[in-house]
Parts: structure tokens; C-alpha cells; sequence
């Protein structure tokens, strides 16, 4: 009898209230120590007590499935169905975060596609942060106005699958809503209001920023020093004394090539220089020569041989 939907009740969707949560669901929650304790007997006005003692919200969790006070209290919201009244005054209350996000999901479950666009969208101008319990038992963070957008745009939420509301630009075609006006284009508007005025008031300066070739060309200043070119080089830049860059290598004139050529006797006087400088450099060249000097070489002996020869 505790578990029935109460006799006045109207039916939702066409079906039982109760019957928006899925059985397995349903029958987790009918056997949950917090349904039974807290939620025995509870009316309209005892649930606002049990909202306002709630710290997080969610579905299911763990692995024998077990349901969430949130999800408690959704079901015997369903079960009781308050006044539409109450129900929006669930939403309208700003001290309990938690109050709010209850009478927010009865009525994406209970109410028309309008009463869900009219009552549930200005809630998205609610920033504050809940907790919420995923199927592993973990806690996550997020804001009101997200869990607002998932009630609006997803299928499921707090493991409830949500019936189905028509798209909001048909209820603007068919003028049953009124186009959505954010909170946020008042404040462009001023901001894209008062850029204008500025651009009335003051000229628009230069841009500041240089080309990539003049970009290029400081650094390229910055790095090497600052002097005058040389004649060479300034002869070499200049556009009417512009060299042409042909494949061809050109001969060498007959000047460089008479310097180019090497006499005989040129080539000899050098050899000597520098085998005169090797000998003044090495400090052992005056021992070994004096060694060679004295050895006994082949021509000695024969010059030594004919004098003999002579004086016989």
C-alpha cells in the first residue's frame, strides 16, 4: 500500500506516473533503506524538509544498484504528484540549489513542452555548482545551468529516461513561445554600443605591428654593426654597375695569367728561402748536419780512391 500511486492521481504521458522510472529502478528504490525510512508517508509540504537536507543528486550507483536520495524523492514526488503550484515554487527557490534541481525534473517529466521551455529556461542564468554521484560511486562537479541543458536537450537524466517535448523553434513558429532573449546580449550590445563610439571619437591609428620584411630587416640591422660599406661593396650594389651572372666562366685575363705563370728559377729561389727558414726554426737541424757532414759518403770514397791512385 506504501508503494501505490495515490487514488486522485492523474495519469502522465498516459501511463502511471510511477511508471516514468523503469521497474528495476523502481523495485531498487521500493527496497533502499533511505525509502523506507524517510520517505514513509511523506506529503507535499514534508518534502521540501527532505529536499532541503539533500548534498548531492544522481541516479544509481554501485554494483548492485543501488539509488541515490535524489532519486528517492523523485519517485515520491511522482507518487504523491503535488499541485503545480508547489512545483513551481520548487523552482523559483534560490536559498536550496537542491530544491530547485528537484522541481526542475518533475516538471521536465510531468509538464508540457512549454511549461518545460518557460519554467526551466531561466534557470540558466544559475551558475552555482552541485555534486553529483556517478554509477561507480565517484563525485563530479558541475553548475545548475548545465544540468538544466541536459534536461532540455539529452534522453536521460539521473538514470530516467525523459519523455520526449517538441523542438523550441516549432512552438516559436507556431507562436505558443516567444523568441528566447539571453542575458547575455543586453551586455553585447552595450559592449558593441560603446566600441562604436569609440571608433566615432577617435581616428583609427596605423597598426602598429611591421611586415614580415621589415620585421626582418631590424633584426637583420640590430645584429651586424653599423659602418659605412666599402667602395667594393657599394660599387657591387649599385644598380648601373650591376654585374651579369652568366653560367659560363670567363677566361682569365693575360695579366693574371702572366702572374699565374711560374718561371724556373723563380720557383727555386723560393724552395730555398723556405728550406732556410725550416733550418733556423728547428733547433736539430745543426746536430744532424754536422753528423752528415762528418759521415763517409760514397763520392768521398771515390775521390779518395783517384788520389791514392795519383800518388802511386
Amino acid at each position: 500500500m506504501a508503494n501505490r500511486t495515490v487514488k486522485d492521481a492523474r495519469s502522465i504521458h498516459g501511463t502511471n506516473p510511477q511508471y516514468l522510472v523503469e521497474k528495476i529502478i523502481r523495485t531498487r528504490i521500493y527496497e533502499s533503506k533511505y525509502w523506507k525510512e524517510e520517505c514513509f508517508g511523506l506529503t507535499a509540504e514534508l518534502v521540501v524538509d527532505k529536499a532541503m537536507e539533500l548534498k548531492f543528486i544522481g541516479g544509481v550507483y554501485g554494483g548492485n544498484i543501488k539509488p541515490t536520495p535524489f532519486l528517492c524523492l523523485i519517485l515520491k514526488m511522482l507518487q504523491i504528484q503535488p499541485e503545480k503550484d508547489i512545483v513551481v515554487e520548487f523552482i523559483r527557490n534560490e536559498d536550496f540549489k537542491y530544491v530547485r534541481l528537484l522541481g526542475a525534473i518533475y516538471m521536465r517529466l510531468t509538464g508540457t513542452s512549454i511549461d518545460c521551455f518557460k519554467y526551466l529556461e531561466p534557470l540558466y542564468n544559475d551558475y552555482r555548482k552541485i555534486k553529483r554521484q556517478k554509477a561507480d560511486g565517484e563525485f563530479d562537479i558541475l553548475h545548475v545551468d548545465e544540468f538544466i541543458d541536459e534536461l532540455l536537450h539529452e534522453e536521460r537524466a539521473c538514470d530516467i529516461i525523459l519523455p520526449r517535448i517538441q523542438k523550441r523553434h516549432v512552438l516559436e513558429e507556431t507562436e505558443q513561445l516567444e523568441q528566447r532573449v539571453s542575458a547575455l546580449d543586453e551586455d553585447l550590445d552595450e559592449v558593441e554600443s560603446s566600441s562604436e563610439e569609440e571608433e566615432l571619437e577617435e581616428p583609427r591609428k596605423p597598426d602598429p605591428t611591421p611586415l614580415p620584411d621589415q620585421e626582418r630587416r631590424r633584426y637583420r640591422d640590430l645584429d651586424r654593426p653599423r659602418r659605412t660599406p666599402s667602395p667594393r661593396f657599394r660599387r657591387s650594389k649599385s644598380p648601373v654597375r650591376r654585374r651579369s651572372r652568366s653560367p659560363k666562366r670567363r677566361s682569365p685575363s693575360p695579366r693574371r695569367e702572366r702572374y699565374r705563370s711560374k718561371s724556373p728559377r723563380r720557383h727555386r729561389s723560393r724552395s730555398r728561402s723556405r728550406e732556410r727558414r725550416h733550418r733556423s726554426k728547428s733547433p736539430g737541424y745543426h746536430r744532424s748536419h754536422r753528423h752528415r757532414s762528418h759521415s763517409r759518403s760514397p763520392d768521398r770514397f771515390k775521390r779518395k780512391n783517384k788520389r791514392s791512385h795519383k800518388g802511386e
